[in-house]
């Protein structure tokens, strides 16, 4: 493990040009991450993990083993993210109704975000504060999410939408489901349409 300047990295970790690492961070082994990254103090990231260029992750966050935000991804203080969630490029995390008010920083820690395992947040979505994507959930590219998406559905638009439960989608070219493989929940039997 790599320590230095009050913060530690695991085993054969990849940290590119012009990224930072505050104090108090603990990051796991085979970490990797673009250029200018930016990691604010006391965030604890899992192994075999990756942050995209130009990405920004705040204080006090959580994320757990085999995540991947792509780049130019803000994922503000006190968000959870948990094993095997992925972010696709330009996710924007919102954790507060009202920026300017006096008690935002004391707000920001009761409207956290929380992305659940295995959960798939297209590019360009924005998460406004309060939310909680469930375990193998899918948000749609460039949606923005006004209210929690349950386990196992499919969500997109603005506000997001239910569309349809994850292991009902179809491969665009007549293939097998491209995710049933990687569901952690099992698909229910009686599936509401």
């Amino acid at each position: 493990m790599l320590t230095n300047a009050g913060y530690a990295v695991g085993l054969n970790p990849t940290i590119r040009e012009g990224s930072y690492i505050y104090s108090g961070t603990i990051i796991g082994d085979n970490f990797s991450c673009g250029h200018f990254v930016l990691i604010r103090e006391h965030t604890t990231i899992g192994n075999n993990c990756s942050v995209g260029s130009r990405s920004e992750i705040g204080h006090d966050c959580v994320i757990k083993d085999n995540v991947r935000i792509h780049s130019s991804c803000f994922v503000p203080e006190y968000t959870e993210i948990y094993e095997g969630a992925w972010l696709g490029p330009r996710v924007t995390i919102c954790n507060v109704f009202h920026p300017l008010c006096p008690s935002a920083k004391e707000c920001s820690k009761r409207t956290r975000i929380i992305i659940r395992e295995g959960a798939i947040i297209g590019a360009n979505v924005t998460i406004l504060p309060g939310i909680e994507i469930g375990r193998d959930a899918i948000v749609g590219a460039g949606s923005i999410v006004t209210k929690n998406v349950p386990s196992n559905q499919v969500h997109f638009g603005n506000p997001n939408e239910k569309y349809t439960f994850r292991s009902m989608l179809k491969c665009h070219f007549d293939g097998p489901n491209p995710y049933q493989e990687r569901l952690s929940i099992p698909p229910k039997e009686n599936i509401e349409k």
